[in-house]
């Protein structure tokens, strides 16, 4: 796949730019693989096989997953599902969560303001279901420029948690509008 990024005249560097999402689909899991195999990824999300041939295939109720895209040109991956409802990852959890995974794949859009475009697509799209409260993140205990990014969009730390062979930090945000907290 070519990069066919506008190029900033000034500083030479990529020009900022519009994200938008795209449902991922069967036909993206070769650049999922891809991705998932850049150290940049991996460090993020650890090396989990997320079996992409399987997964794409198979559209469920309680979760989208999308396509992260400038100008046309995909850049990352964005999923937002109902923990409640997939039962397994994060075990007993109550009704009115979204748990958000996030993660740039092209290494030459990292710090230029797609993953926070991204993550207020994917914040208002959970809240725009009225019965969610409550927005999830798990990155990995590591990764503390992560942990930095999502405490900048409001997110709070609740606790270190283990999913498999992952420690991660689990973060919540609350609906802006609701005054309850929620574990």
């Amino acid at each position: 796949m070519s990069l066919n990024p506008k190029i900033d005249p000034i500083d030479r560097s990529l020009a900022p730019g519009l994200v938008t999402l795209r449902p991922a689909t069967l036909a993206d899991a070769a650049l999922l693989q891809r991705w998932d195999r850049a150290p940049h990824v991996i460090a993020a999300k650890g090396n989990d096989d997320w079996q992409w041939e399987t997964e794409l295939a198979i559209e469920r109720d309680w979760r989208e997953q999308f396509i992260a895209e400038i100008a046309g040109h995909p850049i990352g991956f964005l999923q937002i599902m109902d923990p409640e409802r997939e039962g397994q990852y994060w075990g007993c959890i109550e009704a009115g969560h979204r748990a958000i995974d996030i993660w740039i794949g092209e290494r030459d859009y990292l710090n230029r303001g797609y993953g926070t475009q991204m993550m207020e697509l994917a914040i208002e799209r959970a809240f725009a279901d009225p019965t969610v409260h409550t927005i999830l993140i798990d990155p990995l205990e590591a990764n503390r420029a992560a942990h930095r990014f999502y405490e900048r969009l409001g997110f709070e730390y609740v606790v270190n948690r283990r999913f498999g062979d992952d420690r991660c930090c689990v973060y919540r945000l609350s609906r802006p509008d609701d005054t309850r907290r929620y574990a």
